[in-house]
């Protein structure tokens, strides 16, 4: 619902604005691929998992469902905040916007590269409730959160030169996504997951100690 969504939001000003311009394509095709690999991947798994485990308490309490739908039109809303600005205004093709277009594809890569990493190791019977610590996620323990948070960073740059005044409060954009899945969702929720499961292990608290939370460990 969260990717149709986003496809629904971005197209329907798209569309509103009726621009010519190549940029505004550009940065709208950058969401839509986003949107329908991240949703079908998620709904793939789920689908497969038979449920969302983190919903099993929440669907049956009225409030807390509520709350989820509710910061899921949050999440939609501030993610395209800049975005949709300035494709409002039109968007500005400039070295700026390329800068940002880099960014956003290394962090699409990432996110996806990462989320096959941990797809393919999920298959192996003999990874069995086991954590994963190769590939991409020897460098990081939330790879693929960080491929999320970089791409929204990448957008945002790509909007920058579109925007003025007070328009520059948008770019709070790819800061509330950092917010969100650091110390809302996401990585704090499964970081406490993690620790219940493994925490026991030498193995995990030396990951744990050795591995970078979010960003890469370059070196060493």
């Amino acid at each position: 619902m969260g990717s149709i969504t986003y496809l629904t939001a971005i197209l329907t000003v798209l569309y509103i604005t009726d621009t010519r311009n190549i940029s505004d394509y550009i940065i709208v095709t950058c969401i839509v691929l986003w949107a329908i690999r991240l949703g079908s991947f998620l709904f793939m798994r789920i689908h497969k998992a038979g449920e969302d485990r983190r919903f099993r308490d929440i669907k049956p309490n009225f409030t807390r469902f509520f709350m989820t739908w509710t910061l899921q039109g949050m999440w939609v809303s501030m993610c395209l905040l800049c975005v949709i600005t300035a494709i409002s205004s039109g968007i500005i093709t400039n070295s700026i916007f390329y800068i940002g277009l880099v960014i956003f594809i290394a962090g699409f890569a990432i996110e996806v590269v990462a989320d096959n990493q941990k797809t393919v190791f999920r298959k192996n019977i003999a990874n069995k409730d086991k954590f994963i610590s190769t590939g991409l996620w020897a460098y990081s323990r939330h790879p693929n959160y960080f491929g999320e948070i970089l791409l929204w960073f990448g957008i945002a740059i790509m909007s920058f030169s579109s925007l003025n005044g007070l328009q520059y409060l948008t770019l709070i954009s790819p800061i509330f996504v950092y917010i969100l899945l650091v110390y809302i969702s996401g990585i704090r929720i499964l970081e406490n997951n993690g620790y219940k499961k493994w925490g026991h292990l030498e193995s995990y608290k030396e990951y744990l100690q050795n591995t970078p939370r979010l960003f890469f460990k370059i070196f060493g």
